[in-house]
Formats: C-alpha cells, sequence, structure tokens
C-alpha cells in the first residue's frame, strides 16, 4: 500500500511517502514561500527520486484542518486535484492529530497548539494508550481555556506546534503540572506523521472522495467575521 501525505495547514509545508510500513520519502520546508510555490515541486522531487508511479499510489492524506485558511485552500486543491485526476480517495487527518502523532509513544500527555491570532489557538491534547486518543478533540478556543484544562487533567504534559513558543510565558506562568517542549524536528508539523496517520485510517476505511473533501477551518476566517465592506470609488 502507498500514501502519499501532505501537510500546507501551517508555515511548515511537507510531502511525504508512506509504503506498506515505510517512510520512503519526506520533503520539508519550513522557509518564506507560499505553500503554493512549494508543495508541487516537492511533489514531484519526491516522484522522482523514487521512481514513483503517482497511479500506484492507493490514497492522499492531508492535513485536514484547522490551521492557516491559505495554506489549508492550498493542501485541499492538490490533494482535489490529484484525487480526481488519478481517482484516488483523500484521507482526511486533522491536523491536531497529525502534530500529537509526532510523539508517538510518549506517556506524558500532549498538547499541540497553534497560534489562531488574539489569545486563541487551535488545540486538542491527546495521550497514547496505546493509540492516539484525544482527552479534548481540536478546537478552536482561548489558550488559557486549554491550559485550565491541561491543569485539570492532571498529568505531565508536552506542548509542540507553532503556538506553543507564542505562548511560552502564559504556559510558565498558568501550568501547574510538569510539562516540556518538544524538540524542533518534533514540534512542526509532519507529512510524515500525517502519511503514517493516514494509512491507519485508510485501514479503517476512513476515508472519502476527492469530490466529496473540504477543510476543516473551526472558525472564521477575519474577512467572514468584519462582513462586507463599502469602497469609495
Amino acid at each position: 500500500m502507498k500514501i502519499i501525505g501532505l501537510d500546507s495547514s501551517g508555515l511548515v509545508a511537507g510531502v511525504a511517502l508512506w509504503e506498506d510500513g515505510v517512510i520512503r520519502a519526506d520533503y520539508t520546508t519550513n522557509y518564506k514561500k507560499t505553500h503554493s510555490q512549494t508543495l508541487l515541486p516537492m511533489l514531484d522531487e519526491i516522484r522522482n527520486m523514487t521512481d514513483l508511479d503517482m497511479n500506484s499510489i492507493d490514497a492522499i492524506a492531508i492535513a485536514a484542518g484547522p490551521g492557516s485558511y491559505t495554506g489549508l485552500r492550498i493542501g485541499a486543491a492538490t490533494a482535489k486535484g490529484l484525487g480526481l485526476a488519478l481517482d484516488k480517495p483523500i484521507i482526511e487527518v486533522p491536523t491536531l492529530e497529525g502534530l500529537a502523532f509526532n510523539l508517538w509513544g510518549t506517556g506524558d500527555v500532549v498538547c499541540p497548539l497553534m497560534d489562531a491570532r488574539r489569545q486563541q489557538v487551535y488545540a486538542g491534547i491527546y495521550e497514547f494508550n496505546p493509540d492516539l486518543n484525544a482527552l479534548m478533540e481540536q478546537s478552536a478556543l482561548p489558550v488559557t481555556d486549554v491550559l485550565d484544562k491541561i491543569n485539570e487533567i492532571g498529568r505531565p504534559v508536552i506542548f509542540l506546534g507553532d503556538g506553543a513558543p507564542v505562548y511560552k510565558m502564559i504556559i510558565e506562568e498558568k501550568v501547574n503540572v510538569p510539562y516540556r517542549f518538544a524538540p524542533a524536528h518534533r514540534s512542526h508539523q509532519s507529512a510524515a506523521s500525517v502519511a503514517t496517520l493516514g494509512a491507519m485510517y485508510f485501514e479503517q476505511g476512513c476515508f472519502v472522495s476527492a469530490a466529496d473533501h473540504a477543510p476543516v477551518y473551526l472558525r472564521k476566517s477575519q474577512a467572514e467575521n468584519e462582513g462586507p465592506k463599502d469602497f469609495l470609488i
């Protein structure tokens, strides 16, 4: 079985190829280019380096959201385009689950945080028991609400994601349980994690057609919240 993993939900862009339990290729960038500039070239590089026949893949796993509105749209368009062209299904991996899966096997609680601005985060709280289990499903909420839930759970926790350094001072002030921050190579989105988790979901029959795939935003964009504006001509 072959699964292509895509993640453009945050600042990091990633493409990976999972084949029968092995990551054959994993291409990640975290630089100043838009995902529209990087995602397809990265996929093409992986295809060339692994002699991959795209028709041989079984499905496309995508970090389905939440995350950057633009990034999610680019990822969704890429996944849908590939799925429709190749007649392959889409495996929708929740972004926070993909992030948490970076720390598979830890005995601590895992709390991925993505900065959603204005003291808000996209967050989830997870454990491995032994499989990934949600103690709090991914949500959009104030960071202080997440930390209150962490204190309520009362177990050591590892924070990761781009929101962890943004809210480090609040974490240090509010969290009453032992906590750590994931190291750099495990702290951000990983297409390899998306592909691996996606393969597990695919075997469970959790996938949709390319035509039916849509990103999960969890909240409206700033433009939608502000509504239409009147312009002087």
